[in-house]
């Protein structure tokens, strides 16, 4: 079993597969919050209104606090409800990996740009609170660029392109919609932290 995730600014899109890794199911999609929808602030942390970067290091160690009780807690559903999807008691199978689809890898420090440089620093933060939160559940995980994943996958899954989007297309059609650029991107991910 592998979970799959594709990080946004405050939310992440999480895919389970169920393997061998030849023969692929898609067991779950979900929306999962990194962020309080009470507290606005926690979808951009480093953000202070728009196109402004925030500058109050206590405000944004205030907000990562949240950020981080969220993603824990997300990450804890997540895994009760594969726990669920797949009927298993006492959790889904030992061994269970994650993979997770991000837009940069970049130091945000390398980024001149003030606003540019927030985006970063939001990317790295909504990235590294649901590794934290899946290691606490003893989950390894491993992050992969979206505009490296095709490439990616080929090689992982010993697959052409073409039969990548086939099984991904399936799984599309298996769990319904919405099914997404975003879906995909996590299901592949999931895919190949089975592999």
């Amino acid at each position: 079993m592998a979970l799959g995730f594709r990080i946004k600014s405050g939310r992440a899109i999480a895919v389970a597969v169920a393997g061998p890794s030849e023969a692929p199911a898609v067991v779950l999609r979900c929306q999962i919050a990194l962020c309080d929808p009470a507290v606005a602030a926690t979808r951009q942390p480093y953000h202070d209104g728009f196109g402004t970067a925030r500058e109050d290091q206590q405000e944004i160690a205030r907000l990562t606090a949240i950020i981080e009780r969220c993603a824990n807690r997300s990450i804890a559903a997540l895994i009760h409800d594969v726990s669920n999807a797949t009927r298993l008691p006492g959790g889904p199978p030992g061994g269970l990996r994650a993979a997770l689809v991000v837009g940069s890898v970049i130091d945000p420090a390398a980024v001149g740009n003030l606003h540019i440089r927030a985006h970063a620093n939001e990317g790295r933060l909504f990235r590294t609170v649901v590794q934290r939160a899946l290691a606490a559940h003893g989950i390894e995980s491993t992050a992969i660029v979206a505009g490296r994943l095709a490439a990616q996958a080929v090689l992982a899954l010993k697959r052409t392109d073409g039969d990548v989007g086939r099984v991904i297309s399936e799984f599309g059609r298996t769990i319904g919609r919405p099914w997404r650029a975003d879906e995909k991107s996590a299901a592949t991910a999931a895919w190949m932290a089975l592999a």
